[in-house]
């Protein structure tokens, strides 16, 4: 085969997986043993967390029929993300455009219906290649008085166009005027590397109003290993202040060069983050190669593990990545798959159901899942919802695999129910709520 050709479906790989499975990986696992990256141990393990109490009363009453479906909308192009904004509208991300390739955000009706005037102007320049583009979107705690959002998108490197990586803007929104004003980039992923996937790119304010950004390893087999090295942004958790520093209490690993900004490390492609409503602690999830797609308590200074350790296999092969499941001073999952429908592994080939998206459910207007966590599934095509005790998983339940679609985003809305993305051209807005009993 020649060079060309393996480099065109190297391309294409980065297309097809689409964050479905997110790409890497030769065909036998990769020492780590010489790599030149700067490893900090990680602090001692914390108590378990005491169980999630009820959320306060929701002022709708529990609905305890049967699951139902409302597509809201089917004329999405590769949505990504949403938030909801006070009066019950939402803001969605679009990751590419219909005609120019440069990313969308889109105003959408409460009931999902487009506005009169939908697109929102005033973005960054939005780099879409492979994986990247307009990626997700976040208010800020104050929106109501400062009318400011946030933004997650891959960027091209101002002085060399084959460079790309995860950066986040914040602007005031206009929404009169369908626009973004005094828009400027606050933090940006370095260095940027010659790659098209795994940009990671979720948002999740603490309750100290500062910002986590995820941030995947970049794809690459010769960049993977550089989640451990805590002088480069590649697979790591940031947490920053609005303005972009560092954010106050971010842990000293006490490394030279290690980058202030540094929340966790040894990630590989985070696309899922959400605050838990009742400890406040950053829980997130990320992509396993083939199998090994993690659900994680993120904690400031802890090592997960990523290409060391890791539950999943090589593309192609059936080889363990890394050194193993587990070493020492490194974090393991509170829940992991092996098999895209979750069904016990029993040996060969594992797969992935690539999450993307996260909610903690605290509305108790879907009757019994109150405290219950969801994410969607990409290459495993479903919504996910596990049950927790505290800080552990005790049950895992596969919903909507019947319709064949890949879910992109959750989120809880104000009424209650739980808003899907469906990724694809054209993607779907989906509303999940009960029937009247």
């Amino acid at each position: 085969m020649s060079r060309s050709t393996c480099r065109l479906l190297s391309l294409l790989s980065i297309v097809v997986v689409g964050c479905g499975g997110g790409g890497g990986g030769g065909s036998a696992a990769i020492s780590f043993a010489g790599l030149n990256a700067t490893v900090a141990p990680s602090p001692p393990a914390p108590a378990p967390a005491p169980a999630p109490a009820p959320a306060a009363p929701s002022d709708f009453p529990p609905a305890t029929g049967a699951l139902k479906v409302v597509e809201l909308a089917r004329d999405l192009i590769n949505p990504w993300s949403l938030a909801f904004l006070p009066d019950g509208r939402m803001l969605i991300t679009q990751r590419e455009g219909s005609v120019l390739r440069e990313g969308q955000l889109r105003l959408r009706k409460a009931d999902g219906s487009a506005e009169s005037s939908e697109q929102i102007s005033g973005l960054p320049q939005v780099e879409v290649t492979g994986q990247g583009g307009l990626l997700d979107v976040a208010l800020d705690p104050a929106f109501s008085s400062n009318q400011r959002v946030y933004l997650s998108f891959s960027e091209r490197d101002s002085s060399n166009s084959s460079l790309n990586g995860t950066s986040v803007a914040r602007a005031e929104l206009d929404l009169a005027n369908r626009k973004l004003n005094n828009l400027t980039v606050i933090y940006r992923q370095t260095p940027k590397v010659n790659s098209g996937g795994h940009f990671g790119s979720r948002l999740a304010f603490d309750r100290s109003g500062f910002l986590f950004v995820t941030m995947g390893e970049r794809l690459n087999d010769d960049q993977r290993g550089f989640a451990q090295d805590l002088t480069r942004g590649h697979g790591k958790v940031v947490r920053i202040t609005t303005d972009g520093a560092p954010a106050p209490g971010n842990p000293n690993f006490g490394v030279p060069g290690a980058q202030p900004h540094i929340w966790s490390y040894g990630h590989r492609n985070p696309q899922g983050a959400a605050i838990h409503p009742v400890t406040g602690d950053l829980w997130t999830h990320e992509h396993g190669p083939a199998g090994g797609d993690e659900v994680n308590l993120t904690l400031p200074g802890r090592n997960y593990g990523w290409p060391v350790i890791s539950y999943g296999q090589e593309y192609t092969t059936n080889v363990q990545v890394g050194e193993g499941t587990a070493k020492a001073g490194m974090e393991q999952p509170l829940t992991y798959w092996e098999t895209s429908d979750g069904s016990p592994y029993t040996g060969g080939n594992k797969s992935s159901i690539a999450p993307s998206g996260m909610a903690f459910y605290t509305s108790a207007r879907l009757a019994g899942w109150q405290g219950n966590l969801f994410l969607g599934a990409l290459a495993g095509q479903a919504l996910w919802r596990l049950t927790l005790n505290g800080n552990s998983v005790v049950a895992r339940e596969r919903l909507l695999a019947d319709r064949n679609e890949r879910i992109r985003d959750v989120r809880q809305g104000p009424d209650g129910w739980l808003y899907l993305l469906t990724d694809g051209s054209p993607g779907k807005l989906l509303r999940l709520e009960r029937a009247p009993s």
